[in-house]
């Protein structure tokens, strides 16, 4: 695993509301399916989700202790994504999703790091992830 970070997804209780803060400060959403908002930042990429929805998808516990904020590692295989999490478990991690399809047509496992944050490891065939790590929302070709 490359020492890197592809998205941080911060869950929020109302989403219309917050991704007209973050268009207050300038930032401008890029096309993503309804219910998720996706802003490029570079090479790096903030969502916008529903909290319960990214609980559940996070195999976490909001019991106070969750920040409501989930870490992704984007990879360009499906095979890749199965190897991070073998690789994180090796580690130490708990796997809280194996790798598997998911509703946005990509592949996707979660693992839990000994402190309880969540990281999705993911393959979006929708974007690309750089030679030099970055992730770009789209092919990547503007």
């Amino acid at each position: 695993m490359d020492q890197r970070v592809s998205v941080l997804t911060l869950g929020v209780r109302d989403l219309d509301r917050a991704v007209a803060f973050y268009q207050a400060l300038g930032w401008e959403p890029a096309p993503a399916p309804e219910g998720v908002v996706f802003f490029q930042t570079g090479g790096f990429v903030v969502a916008l989700w529903d909290r319960a929805a990214l609980e559940v998808d996070s195999c976490v516990e909001d019991s106070g202790g969750w920040g409501g904020a989930t870490l992704a590692y984007n990879v360009n295989s499906r095979e890749e994504v199965d190897d991070v999490l073998d690789e994180a478990e090796a580690a130490g991690a708990t796997i809280g999703r194996r790798g598997a399809g998911t509703f946005w047509g990509g592949y996707s496992g979660i693992f839990i790091d000994p402190e309880g944050h969540p990281w999705e490891v993911a393959h979006n065939p929708f974007w690309n992830v750089t030679e030099d790590g970055q992730t770009i929302l789209g092919d990547g070709r503007g």
